[in-house]
């Protein structure tokens, strides 16, 4: 999709949809009052008689409105009170999902008519591109008969004002950048698990990586991790034919001197649940096991695409999670690469196991930071649903400017506790720990476990086993927490 920024004058711009909201009660919108004089007062006439509604996501198209070069002329409602982060996300995805299925190849939207509480209109310009680019999205690899590409490709921003257009344009692209992420994580979600294997997932960390000079790729064996200790995270794929990998993204947009942040990534392409096998029902949406690793191929696609002046690692382990002969039991014990023992009591809780020996291996680099992404536990899903990811983390400032990330971005995250209350469930007869620390609080006892190998550093967990997918009519793949990850990286250039 095609953005495109600048000031014109609405009456006169010849497009194939000229999108104008109505604003909140109080808000001077002087390109209302525009078109709704040249129309002659149909806009205060439709409202008047009931036809438009201000509220949010309702909205009413006109074909070919008297006084306007525009072919159409859409006009949605805000709310009578000045929308914030959330209600202009919901607007925004209402806006999207409209023009998507008119028969359009082009549309101007009014931007000085959309106002967000405490938010400038960079933001909005950065929403609208990043929910508009996303709306692009569509799986078809195998059923490219039911589905069709949306035939909008450009879209224009205008500005009330030239002062900003600069600063405009620049959240444009980085509202583009995020979605192409975005878009990025849901097609490697979406792929099956007999396509997007672990060697998938490598080859694609590496296309990722030949397209930028900045970015470099490298890939551990089975035998290379054999001989860094990685015993927890191999023990995981002893029971699969597919090959475990440990990818290894370095983007290198800072100074030499600048320590880097480090994204790890859960990368488990299946769960079957090993031989904890897990029930049938909805077995299927296991391939989505891998979206922590998914978003950080996503968060480093809009990274090298907004050029951000940043040191950032991606470390992602990816294995397939499968009941065998060879496979991991219930009661074998575990070393992992820090040198601890592990007490496996289930094998369905894999993905703890993949990522301490990351974790581990994240603190070769010396870094500033370190945030894992995972879709950990079904009890976050209970917790949170599908609207927060849980976050859990060893450092306060951490946690604020992530919640504060996601804030920003929309893609919301809520903070759990870490107390040493609950890392004493964790406790084991035979071995330094368990790897499950039974039902009560199992997202932060999952996390606990984590924090065992992430004592060096700053850090960070965001469970997204809620967020990542949906499920039912509209199954698929989110793309969540890229735009989340990406906004934190803005943020540490802007500091």
């Amino acid at each position: 999709m095609e953005f495109t920024t600048l000031t014109c004058n609405l009456l006169i711009k010849k497009t194939d949809c000229l999108i104008i909201a109505l604003g909140h009660e109080g808000n001077e919108n002087p390109s209302l009052t525009a078109i709704d004089k040249a129309t002659g007062g149909l806009v205060s006439r439709l409202q008047k008689s009931g036809d438009i509604k201000n509220t949010i996501g309702d909205s009413l198209l006109i074909n070919e409105p008297s006084g306007l070069a525009a072919q159409r002329l859409l006009i949605i409602g805000c709310g009578k009170t000045e929308a914030d982060e959330q209600s202009f996300l919901k607007l925004t995805e209402s806006l999207t999902e409209k023009l998507i299925k008119l028969p359009i190849k082009s549309a101007c939207i009014a931007l000085s008519s959309l106002t967000v509480e405490g938010r400038d209109q960079s933001w909005a310009a950065q929403q609208l591109a990043r929910k508009l680019a996303e709306g692009t999205y569509l799986f078809n690899p195998f059923n490219a008969k039911d589905k069709k590409k949306p035939s909008l490709t450009k879209i224009t921003l205008a500005a009330s004002s030239r002062k900003g257009l600069d600063r405009l344009k620049q959240s444009v692209e980085q509202g583009k950048a995020i979605a192409n992420g975005v878009n990025l994580a849901r097609e490697l979600g979406d792929l099956p698990g007999n396509i997007c294997t672990p060697s998938y997932l490598a080859n694609q960390a590496k296309k990722l990586a030949k397209k930028h000079p900045k970015l470099t790729c490298k890939v551990l064996s089975e035998k290379q991790m054999q001989a860094l200790g990685m015993g927890s995270l191999l023990s995981v794929a002893a029971g699969s034919v597919e090959p475990a990998k440990l990818v290894i993204l370095e983007y290198r947009g800072g100074k030499t001197s600048d320590k880097p942040i480090a994204l790890v990534g859960k990368g488990v392409t299946f769960d079957s649940g090993g031989i904890s096998l897990k029930p049938g029902a909805a077995m299927d949406e296991m391939k989505y096991d891998m979206c922590g690793a998914a978003s950080v191929l996503g968060t480093f696609s809009a990274l090298v695409d907004t050029a951000l002046p940043i040191n950032v690692v991606g470390i992602i382990p990816t294995v397939e999670n499968m009941p065998s002969g060879n496979a991991t039991k219930p009661g074998d014990i575990v070393k992992s690469m820090s040198g601890q023992t592990i007490e496996i009591l289930n094998t369905d809780a894999e993905g703890r196991l993949i990522l301490c020996d990351a974790l581990t291996y994240a603190g070769r680099y010396k870094p500033k930071t370190v945030i894992d992404i995972a879709t950990l536990t079904g009890a976050c899903v209970m917790a949170l649903g599908s609207h927060a990811s849980g976050m859990l983390s060893n450092n306060d400032p951490l946690a604020a400017e992530l919640e504060t990330a996601g804030k920003t971005s929309g893609d919301r995250i809520w903070r759990l506790p870490l107390w040493d209350d609950y890392d004493k469930q964790l406790k084991s007869n035979f071995a330094d720990m368990a790897n499950i620390g039974g039902r009560p609080a199992g997202t932060i006892t999952a996390a606990c476990f984590l924090g065992r190998f992430t004592k060096d550093y700053q850090w960070a967990h965001i469970d997204i086993a809620g967020t990542a997918w949906n499920s039912g009519n509209n199954k698929g793949a989110t793309g969540r927490p890229v735009p989340l990850l990406t906004e934190y990286l803005l943020a540490q250039v802007k500091q």
